[in-house]
């Protein structure tokens, strides 16, 4: 029997009534409507060229399967029982009803004056927010009149509301005045108008006979071909039938877990967390998360959550991860949680020791790089190992095989994200303090006070010394963690001229803030000399001292290739 039950072209027209009068409806794990009115405009503009916009997924639900919702601005459904449950074209619907219907966020005109005048339909569209004062003026149809101005709202009707609307308008003049403006206004709807009424979508809709195994698929298909569902909401649809609402839950645990929302953790790494921690053998690959079973999600998700929670506190206190824009990997956080829930929890000396195990193993990975290819292979053997480090065990091979060459920093600069990451936090591990206000650096502070990553010999002035090599500029040798206010200050200027003026101020304590950074400090300083060369030496020495002192690693390695350190970028 075939899936299909329909697979002809629909009137525009028709599929927004079927969303305003509830017959057409999305399914409640779709996500929210996320596009930008410029996007409106250009799919509005598209569409009077009656150019093809894409197509439509739908399927009859007559089965009820998932849990359905209105679209945004749509009448409430209100146990309304719709017909229709729209997979695929929600964002193109969802902005079409809103800009045809006036709700949402924004309002469409046409500029008919441009119009009238030859311009095309992408010159004389406009949108502005509804909530601005001219835009509830022109809800005054004498103001429209006047201003020519057409509210898009007005063509829910189709052509006959726009027939109404534009004779209306004529009639506010008289004579041949009236009769030159009626027949512009025919013009316009003959050429835009009647286009946008009868533009046709083609929609595909499929049987009610259709297996909620069967749609689990096809979301999964869309997914891969770019249809904006991740695998949370691919499970979130699978879900439902079985009342397990990963939606809610996710929220709950928001809710619960304060550092869940600071980091902004994208919560399928829960749920690759629960793929780790549930199976004696653990893998988290795309393909072992859609196998997750009820059972898995119901059993796990609580502990795994307090565990990635947990481990986002440990990362934050201990490692100085402040926000997650200096988080060095992401794909550790799986792992991380898996073990946290697995472990369980300990009291006394031994969480201690548990602490500083996963504070060293976190250091290994990230200046070993054992996230940057196959991470979730990584996290697989990392939650085994790690498990039964945690119990006495040996350490994992991610510590007792890590090897770093000091010489690499010279070759990290941001594109080099998790060594160059970790090198701030670990620079922060030691007691960063803030140039302007002297505080210990804090995720608050650097936001409060503008505080990121800067150049210590500033680039302008390097590039006018003959240090023109960009790699040597922008390593993280060079660069630390700077406020705003002291950043202007900086400007181009050498170290030598701009600690003079920071210093200018009696008491201000400048061997301790430099030292807090690791930057050399005391009147025979690279910084005092404006000595680059010996500055970067001395630098990649005192940060070689932080690394081994938070990995553990005795003796440097010699990693480099052709005298030069092999990164992935």
């Amino acid at each position: 029997m075939s899936l299909f039950e329909d697979t002809n072209p629909h009137a525009l027209k028709n599929l927004l009534a079927e969303i305003h009068n509830r017959t057409t409806a999305l399914p409640n794990f779709q996500r929210d409507f996320v596009w930008d009115p410029g996007a409106t405009q250009e799919l509005i503009v598209s569409i009077a060229n009656n150019y093809p916009a894409g197509s439509i997924l739908r399927v009859r639900d007559t089965k009820r399967v998932f849990v359905p919702r209105e679209f945004e601005g749509a009448p409430v459904l209100d146990g309304a029982r719709h017909t229709f449950l729209v997979l695929d074209g929600q964002q193109r619907l969802t902005s079409l009803y809103q800009a045809f219907f006036g709700v949402g966020e924004h309002r469409y005109f046409l500029k008919l004056r441009r119009l009238m005048d030859g311009a095309d339909i992408d010159e004389a569209i406009m949108h502005v927010r509804a909530s601005t004062k001219w835009a509830q003026r022109r809800a005054s149809f004498e103001l429209q009149a006047q201003e020519l101005l057409l509210p898009l709202s007005e063509l829910q009707g189709g052509a006959g509301r726009f027939g109404q609307w534009s004779r209306r308008v004529a009639r506010t003049l008289k004579g041949s005045e009236r009769i030159a403006l009626e027949d512009a206004l025919d013009e316009i709807e003959e050429r835009w108008i009647k286009t946008i009424d009868d533009y046709h979508f083609p929609v595909v809709t499929l049987s009610d006979k259709t297996e909620p195994a069967a749609l689990c698929t096809i979301f999964e298909t869309l997914n891969r071909t770019g249809v904006k569902l991740s695998v949370f909401e691919l499970l979130t649809a699978r879900f439902w039938p079985a009342d397990l609402n990963l939606r809610s839950l996710w929220e709950q645990a928001v809710n619960e877990h304060r550092p869940l929302d600071l980091f902004e953790v994208d919560p399928y790494y829960v749920l690759q967390g629960i793929a780790l921690a549930s199976r004696r053998a653990p893998s988290c690959k795309r393909s072992d998360v859609l196998g997750l079973q009820v059972d898995d999600v119901r059993a796990w998700w609580g502990p795994v959550a307090k565990g990635l929670a947990r481990g986002l506190e440990i990362l934050r206190d201990d490692c100085k991860v402040m926000l997650p824009k200096w988080l060095p990997y992401s794909t550790m956080l799986p792992p991380l949680a898996a073990v946290l829930a697995r472990a369980g929890a300990v009291k006394g000396p031994e969480e201690g020791v548990r602490r500083e195990r996963l504070k060293q193993w976190f250091w290994c990975a990230v200046f070993g790089q054992a996230y940057e290819t196959s991470p979730n292979s990584e996290a697989a053997r990392d939650v085994s190992e790690l498990l039964d480090w945690l119990k006495g065990g040996p350490a994992p091979q991610t510590v007792t095989g890590f090897r770093f060459d000091p010489r690499a920093l010279r070759d990290v600069t941001p594109r080099q994200r998790s060594v160059y990451r970790g090198t701030i936090c670990l620079i922060l591990s030691g007691g960063a303090r803030d140039f302007h206000t002297l505080a210990p650096i804090t995720g608050k502070l650097m936001a409060e006070q503008g505080i990121d990553d800067h150049h210590v010999f500033p680039a302008a002035w390097l590039d006018r010394q003959g240090q023109t090599t960009t790699r040597q500029r922008d390593c993280v040798l060079n660069r630390t963690l700077i406020d705003r206010t002291t950043n202007q200050l900086i400007s181009d200027r050498s170290p030598s001229d701009y600690l003079m003026e920071i210093e200018s101020t009696a008491g201000f304590p400048s061997a301790q803030v430099l030292g807090s950074h690791a930057l050399p400090t005391g009147p025979d300083s690279p910084l005092r000399r404006d000595d680059f060369d010996s500055f970067i030496r001395w630098r990649q020495e005192q940060i070689w001292h932080e690394i081994q002192r938070v990995t553990g690693a005795a003796q440097p390695a010699d990693l480099e290739v052709n005298g030069e350190q092999e990164f992935p970028t």
